[in-house]
């Protein structure tokens, strides 16, 4: 029971994270982000490490070892355009990656 509660809260974070890059599809070259995207960033580190946690020692490590590089390198492009807008480049790989993730996380 915990352990679906814990992924219904992952995947709606993952949901509004994925929200938040939709509002911003036509002006992320101009628009300077607030902080839902970090508040869901955060909650998805923290809901992930306590699935992997409640799931342990049976972690499917195929998904998760991609899925926490995925979880780097988003972050690695939000810390690079904080308080900036985002290129299009980066603004098309946050959506990339964000798919990536989603795709691994269904895939058996």
């Amino acid at each position: 029971m915990l352990f679906s509660i814990v992924l219904l809260l992952h995947f709606g974070c993952f949901a509004g994270y994925l929200a938040v890059l939709a509002t911003q599809w036509s002006d992320y070259h101009t628009k300077v982000r607030d902080h839902k995207g970090l508040i869901l960033g955060i909650a998805l580190l923290v809901t992930g490490i306590i699935l992997v946690a409640l799931k342990y020692p049976h972690v499917n490590y195929y998904k998760v070892i991609p899925k926490t590089g995925i979880f780097a390198v988003v972050t690695l492009i939000n810390i690079r355009f904080t308080n900036k807008t985002f290129t299009k480049a980066a603004y098309y790989a946050l959506l990339a990656l964000t798919m990536a993730a989603a795709c691994i996380a269904i895939w058996h």
